[in-house]
């Protein structure tokens, strides 16, 4: 059972990135119970909203009314109605847009991705996008279009346990996922210029995958966890519950066992010294999750690091709009061969938006 006012105080920030204003005051009106599927509950109030903005025709507002109704994580048939919801919705949007389903072999499971601009005769370098704990792929799926605009093929991937990927959560598979990924588009994309842009605990992989697999030519990240999170009893007993919640249900530890679990996932200094490739950053400092010492260890580590800072909660909720543009433009960067005139573009959507 979560705490519905923890969640109505966290869920604004589980936002598609085309941000279509849901008007959610009136849906947390009517929730007053966290569980189960009936008027009130939590996961039906989301699918009502969802499913009057389907019929008016907006699948995104509907898309993110559902990608809230299935928050913090699946936990039941309410929440696995709206998962589905979401991800049909998204479906229904991403057609004639370039954007096309693929099933990637991990381990010998199929991971399903969202992908755009793959081609054989034309391969184009990749940008791979993932998002954090309690973020499915059609959360992010959505930016698929743009990233096909500036030039380069893209997949939206979602940590293992999350959505509708089958694997659990360990230390080890995130990373490995990664490069089943490129793994499998090879022989439509430049995946040896492979650029990851993860959010939240997406980064820890991303950095991982980066020390390990040298296709992946540079990483953006949105408050990762390296190493004070995973290790500071203080620090992990103020944690919002849903995210340790969330942890053990991804991990398959009792939620009183899985920060003992995660005791050994914290990257060194030594790991952070060897990354050899760019690393962008995007730091919070009221974040709630990650201590502010694991990005002093990022900050003073990391060889080659461009680091931006905002006024903000963990994953920037209210600046999303800046720190989309801020990302993508850092992706340029970071890319040789990108257009010039669409790095200019970026700069100035960044700077207006700031």
């Amino acid at each position: 059972m979560n705490d519905l006012d923890e969640l109505k105080r966290l869920v604004t920030g589980h936002t598609v990135v085309t941000e279509p204003d849901t008007g959610d005051g009136p849906v947390l009106a009517r929730i007053v119970a966290d569980a189960g599927d009936e008027p009130g509950s939590w996961p039906h109030e989301w699918i009502r909203a969802g499913e009057a903005y389907d019929a008016a025709g907006e699948p995104l507002a509907a898309l993110q009314c559902y990608l809230r109704g299935r928050f913090p994580f699946v936990d039941g048939p309410g929440r696995k109605r709206a998962q589905t919801r979401a991800v049909e919705a998204f479906d229904r949007w991403r057609r004639g847009r370039g954007i096309e389903p693929e099933a990637v072999a991990v381990d010998g499971v199929d991971v399903r991705v969202w992908t755009t601009g793959l081609s054989r005769a034309e391969p184009r370098p990749l940008l791979v996008v993932v998002g954090g704990l309690q973020s499915p792929k059609e959360l992010w799926a959505p930016i698929l279009p743009r990233v096909a605009d500036l030039g380069l093929a893209g997949v939206v991937a979602e940590l293992p346990g999350v959505g509708e990927n089958p694997l659990r959560y360990d230390w080890e598979t995130p990373h490995r996922q990664l490069s089943a990924i490129l793994d499998a588009l090879a022989d439509r994309a430049r995946t040896a210029e492979t650029y990851l842009l993860a959010s939240g605990f997406a980064g820890h992989a991303a950095i991982l995958a980066a020390l390990r697999d040298p296709r992946i030519r540079g990483v953006v990240g949105n408050g990762p966890p390296v190493d004070t999170f995973f290790t500071d009893p203080v620090w992990q007993a103020q944690i919002p519950r849903s995210t340790r919640d969330t942890l053990a249900h991804l991990t398959r530890v009792p939620a009183e066992e899985v920060f003992e679990h995660l005791r050994d996932w914290p990257l060194g200094e030594d790991d952070l010294r060897s990354l050899t490739v760019p690393l962008a950053m995007v730091t919070a400092r009221r974040d709630e999750i990650v201590p502010p010492f694991d990005f002093d260890r990022i900050r003073c580590a990391t060889p080659e690091l461009r680091l931006v800072e905002q006024d903000d909660v963990h994953g920037t909720p209210t600046r999303l709009a800046e720190v989309r543009a801020w990302s993508l433009r850092e992706v340029l960067r970071m890319w040789p061969g990108a257009d010039p005139a669409d790095r200019a573009r970026l700069d100035a959507e960044w700077a207006a938006v700031r």
